[in-house]
């Protein structure tokens, strides 16, 4: 009998385009309860010093949905608490206004409880509407908790719903540090290399490079379609390929898999930051994350500071080094005689540091998985 760790996932799926006016009537209400949430916390903060919370909030909105509103109480809630919360994370008195109308408008944003959605005969019942939408998840299967319906660019609306996704706890045991395990550095020429030499280093792709031409060509002509359309092509086509890479990944029967915590936040900034957003590091490592997680391997970030100078043989720093170095993509130790591959001597690196902090003494069950 094993026991359930029970955590939540985010299923998103496509609402058909013929409810988009209800559902940008009910955004723009939406943005109405939100500016007025905004108002009152600033008035709140001025007069008496404090902030207001989520409850005080929610009964100055009580009879708001006897006003006409595309929306009700129940969304007018959980708006509230998304407010308060927001506020929290950001550290802000106050946040920035929802635009209804405009060039600037806010993309459309309709969040809900768990008691505000109901699924029937491949439609979702909402405020008193079904709405269909393409079910690929199939979601007579699970239980539909909290969520949003939101809007992209181009206009289109999507259901964002969590849904319970339990997983057993022996699937959080921590690995013994001889068990088959692998090393990733992530880099711009080559997406990830690895410490086994029997992986195939995945190159770098180019999907906002290949497509900059015709982006180009589109922004001067001004068609803001086509440019929406064409940058959604690029986020489409950069996450089909991260997918299928962390999938393959995690399926390659590896017990523990120890990726560089590059700052590719920093890098972004640097003369670089093009190529960078467009390897999508962060997007990568939180897809191995995830799917570590639910597959039962062991993810670490590894700190990879001077992991590229340090010979994984002999342990001595004797790499390039400085900005002439960075051109080198093949160097010799001069202790130990051993020629090394930059960014696989990197990945070695990296997954000799993540076998230390197992033989360290990880905890096998986290504390919270234990309570």
């Amino acid at each position: 009998m094993h026991c359930c760790d029970t955590r939540v996932r985010v299923l998103r799926l496509r609402i058909k385009d013929k409810h988009r006016p209800m559902l940008a009537e009910m955004a723009r209400a939406v943005n109405l309860v939100w500016n007025y949430c905004n108002d009152l916390s600033m008035q709140v903060l001025r007069r008496e010093s404090r902030f207001i919370g989520p409850y005080e909030l929610q009964s100055y909105l009580n009879g708001a949905s006897r006003e006409g509103l595309a929306v009700g109480s129940t969304v007018f809630q959980q708006v509230a608490e998304e407010y308060v919360t927001r506020r929290s994370q950001h550290r802000k008195p106050k946040l920035r206004w929802r635009v209804s109308f405009g060039a600037r408008r806010s993309l459309g944003w309709i969040p809900f409880k768990a008691r505000a959605l109901r699924y029937g005969h491949g439609q979702v019942f909402f405020q008193g509407r079904w709405l269909s939408l393409w079910d690929s998840f199939g979601l007579s299967a699970y239980e539909l908790r909290a969520g949003c319906f939101a809007e992209d660019a181009r206009g289109r609306w999507y259901l964002n719903v969590t849904v319970p996704a339990p997983r057993s706890l022996e699937a959080r045991l921590a690995p013994s540090p001889t068990d088959k395990a692998l090393g990733i550095d992530l880099g711009l020429k080559a997406l990830a290399s690895f410490s086994d030499e029997s992986v195939a280093n995945i190159e770098a792709p180019r999907f906002y490079r290949d497509l900059e031409p015709a982006l180009g060509r589109a922004q001067r002509a001004g068609k803001t379609g086509r440019v929406r359309a064409l940058h959604a092509k690029t986020g489409n086509r950069r996450k089909d390929f991260l997918h299928k890479c962390s999938t393959g990944l995690v399926r390659s029967g590896y017990a523990a898999v120890f990726v560089g915590n590059v700052n590719a936040a920093n890098l972004a900034r640097s003369g670089h930051g093009k190529s960078v957003l467009d390897a999508g590091w962060s997007a990568l490592r939180t897809m191995l994350r995830y799917k570590c997680d639910d597959a039962g391997v062991w993810f670490e970030e590894i700190d990879e500071a001077f992991s590229t100078q340090t010979c994984s043989v002999c342990n001595s720093r004797t790499g390039p080094q400085g900005r002439e170095g960075l051109g080198m993509r093949e160097w010799t130790c001069r202790i130990c005689g051993t020629t090394h591959d930059r960014d696989r001597n990197s990945a070695c690196n990296i997954l000799a540091a993540g076998r230390r902090r197992l033989a360290e003494g990880i905890p096998a069950i986290p504390a919270q998985a234990a309570a």
